[in-house]
């Protein structure tokens, strides 16, 4: 089937906005025989690329027509070689996810509750042994939703994501793979907290920084032990992918000057709702 690439200038639009568009294109796309592989979103330039197998460019057009109306200013024929060497491999875009492979991230911070007092119960040489516990269920588990770790911080571990939902499935993977853990170890038992947020964080010799981070870290921080807290980006952008998200309402954090509303991530029955 033919490979085309189109292009949409879409001033005011948003990585968010791309992402719940590609939603809308995924659910009908099949209607027409059309498969929507990828795309890309150039913030300076505010224009936006679909990659899609289509039979026709009328097909595809017919898929942004039906699902949310935003019409190419420009459709072209493409060859696989053709894109590799322009915008490297021709990869799928995660359903719903913003894809701005320089920019967009999700972070995900885990932070141990009460490690101080950890220690002085098991003493240093169990403590450790216990934390790099916690390392190893994190670090499993980045290694199944293609997350990132940035650094350790000490009492947990900063990661970043290109997929909002896979941070997601990320967190409540490793609460599972803790509460497993204390099932089978009560003395050695590990109390977790977990923050996330969504943007564009900046770059800065391999870390992250910027208000995304901070928000991250104080939504970590506010959590519950055991719990996931996300913010509304991070909700917003799973939305449809099977996760509860409880509303906590607005609440002051640490360094924003206004309310922020973060969301409870139900990822078991006893699981606290914060």
């Amino acid at each position: 089937m033919p490979l085309f690439m189109d292009r949409h200038d879409l001033a005011g639009a948003t990585a968010e906005d791309l992402a719940k568009a590609h939603i809308l294109d995924e659910e009908v796309q099949e209607k027409f025989g059309v498969r929507y592989l990828s795309y890309w979103f150039d913030y300076e330039r505010q224009a936006a690329f679909c990659l899609v197998d289509s039979p026709s460019p009328k097909a595809a057009e017919d898929v942004h027509r039906e699902s949310h109306g935003l019409l190419a200013n420009q459709i072209i024929e493409v060859k696989p070689e053709q894109v590799r060497a322009y915008l490297g491999r021709a990869r799928d875009a995660p359903l719903g996810e913003p894809y701005v492979e320089t920019a967009f991230r999700s972070i995900l911070f885990t932070d141990i509750e009460g490690s101080t007092a950890l220690t002085q119960r098991l003493g240093d040489a169990e403590a450790m042994q216990v934390l790099r516990r916690h390392d190893d269920i994190v670090r499993e588990a980045l290694r199944e939703t293609e997350g990132n770790e940035v650094k350790h911080t000490g009492d947990g571990i900063m990661a970043s994501f290109t997929s909002a939902s896979r941070a997601v499935g990320c967190a409540i993977a490793i609460q599972k793979q803790l509460a497993d853990h204390n099932s089978r170890q009560t003395e050695e038992a590990l109390s977790v907290r977990i923050g996330l947020s969504a943007g564009e964080p900046v770059t800065d010799g391999g870390d992250l920084f910027g208000a995304v981070v901070q928000l991250a870290a104080r939504l970590c921080a506010h959590a519950e032990p055991g719990g996931i807290l996300t913010s509304t980006a991070v909700r917003d952008l799973s939305m449809g992918k099977g996760f509860i998200f409880i509303d906590q309402g607005e609440v002051a954090l640490r360094g924003f000057e206004e309310p922020v509303r973060p969301y409870a991530v139900q990822w078991s029955m006893e699981a606290p709702e914060a």
